[in-house]
């Protein structure tokens, strides 16, 4: 009897790559090529990751793999619950080379530089070649970002996305921009009126089938003691849903999410956001797709072009710009600490359980839902921690470990860049540093919440001003010229000298009590 047709190409196709027609699987051939895909508990440990995050990528995994089962390939997939599980990636490639004797590894890029890092030098260690192919799920390929940083002085997301723009023909009237502008964030700054939100379409919700049930049965049990619930998991998990969630936030949310991005109120974790950023960063859509989606909507007079050009920047620009920052800067990116900031994350991120209104509802939808919005995570959790000064990787392992759509290249660029101005300017042009103000004017929390938003000392004074005010005077000769922070420090004149005494004695107190008043 004559040997097996030996192996030519395995096929490595990681949690966030669920895209038949990824790279990796061009000129596949059925008949000599195989799919390799593995859950293992490492990507869930190496952060603390919440349950709803591990369920969002075990369920999307099964799924893809079911799909590719039909389609007729042949596929080798390690469950976590298999007792040979060696629960590491590099382990189980081992251990699948070694059996399977492939002539080549074959993947796309991987969207994180340790998981990069740890495949290549498997792949090493048992002498196989390992082909990593270009990711076309982006628009802008990591050499073409480098080409573009090169070419500058200094880096800035509006100027690379005004290049996308025109490189991509995206809302563009023949060489000008469409209305005239490139950008209409400040059309995009509405905060609600006293009576809230009103009415809202309610977002698409996808009750688990047998295999997701699977899967919240196994994450609940294996990982009993991570954070987080996963009573409401209704997340998109296939292609067919993640495209009927599309066309849900196209037709009934998108004409207002221009107006009410930035805006929050309590409760209401959803409001007109679109929900689809966990659906592309495991690629269940394509960034190219849903672009094409909003700009239809708007030519077709359906949503008024500053809703669509806003929701379009935030994946043709910061999207695609924060990519580019992580490929060209780690692994070095990951240890930047520029405003020297050492004080641990509080214990209340991973509970809940803290006293200031608006943080209660970020965190709590954060460990309810894996999701809070950017404005949320920018202007809430990430602004508390940049104020106490939070060591900045800290910030990003918890980023990293609740939210459903976190992956490291689209997660740590937003979370030690933008969030807390970690890599000294790279990512943002300063700081997001507000006082409680900026959240009583966009939101109704400080109305509910005991602390007072305009009191920066005292047992009442809002913990967002106490630390806002000591955050300039602790920086304040850093940022003293600074072209978009000096008039903030400048403020700091108003401030008498008792006063600054006792404002930094108050956040003492806070970062001596974990954050807590």
């Amino acid at each position: 009897m004559a040997d097996a047709t030996p192996l030519r190409h395995l096929v490595l196709v990681l949690g966030d790559q669920l895209d038949r027609g990824a790279s990796a699987f061009d000129g596949f051939d059925a008949a000599r090529d195989a799919v390799w895909m593995a859950e293992v508990d490492e990507e869930s440990t190496h952060v603390r990751s919440s349950r709803p995050r591990i369920a969002m990528f075990l369920s999307a995994m099964r799924h893809f793999a079911h799909a590719l089962r039909d389609e007729g390939l042949a596929l080798h997939y390690r469950r976590l619950d298999d007792p040979a599980n060696r629960h590491t990636l590099a382990g189980e490639l081992e251990a699948a080379v070694r059996a399977l004797k492939p002539q080549r590894l074959v993947m796309t890029e991987p969207g994180e530089w340790r998981v990069r890092e740890a495949l290549a030098a498997a792949a090493q260690r048992l002498g196989v070649p390992l082909e990593i192919r270009t990711d076309r799920h982006f628009l802008a390929s990591v050499d073409g970002f480098a080409a573009h940083a090169k070419a500058r002085k200094g880096l800035r997301m509006e100027f690379f996305y005004r290049e996308m723009r025109r490189r991509h023909r995206v809302l563009m009237d023949g060489e000008e921009p469409c209305g005239g502008q490139w950008n209409y964030d400040a059309d995009n700054r509405e905060a609600f009126d006293a009576r809230g939100p009103g009415f809202v379409p309610p977002r698409p919700t996808f009750a688990p089938d047998a295999i997701t049930r699977d899967v919240i049965d196994l994450v609940n049990r294996r990982f009993a003691d991570h954070p987080g619930s996963l009573d409401s998991f209704a997340w998109p998990v296939t292609r067919a849903q993640a495209l009927r969630a599309l066309d849900a936030f196209v037709d009934e949310r998108l004409e207002s999410f221009g107006r009410f991005q930035d805006a929050m109120w309590p409760g209401e974790p959803w409001l007109y956001h679109a929900h689809l950023s966990a659906a592309l960063n495991l690629k269940l859509l394509h960034p190219k797709e849903v672009i094409d989606r909003a700009e239809a909507a708007y030519r077709a007079g359906r949503v008024p072009l500053a809703s669509a050009e806003g929701f379009i920047r935030q994946i043709l620009g910061w999207r695609e710009y924060v990519r580019g920052i992580y490929w060209t800067r780690m692994p070095g990116y990951l240890a930047l600490n520029a405003l020297d900031a050492h004080q641990p994350l509080p214990a209340f991120y991973w509970s809940g359980d803290v006293p200031m209104a608006c943080l209660a509802d970020a965190i709590g939808s954060t460990l309810a839902h894996g999701y809070a919005h950017h404005i949320q995570r920018l202007m809430v959790t990430g602004l508390y921690a940049l104020l106490l000064g939070v060591a900045p990787q800290e910030v990003h392992a918890w980023y990293l470990a609740v939210y459903v759509d976190a992956v490291e290249w689209v997660e740590l660029p937003n979370t030690l860049g933008m969030s807390q101005y970690g890599d000294g300017g790279l990512m943002a042009s300063k700081p997001y540093a507000a006082s409680g103000k900026y959240l009583d004017r966009m939101s109704p929390y400080c109305r509910g919440c005991r602390f007072d938003p305009a009191k920066a000392g005292g047992d009442d004074a809002c913990p967002f001003t106490t630390l806002y005010w000591d955050f300039l005077a602790r920086h304040e000769r850093r940022f003293a010229a600074h072209p978009r922070m000096a008039l903030q420090v400048k403020n700091l004149a108003r401030v008498t000298a008792a006063e600054r005494v006792a404002i930094a004695a108050r956040a003492e107190h806070l970062r001596a009590r974990d954050g807590l008043p």
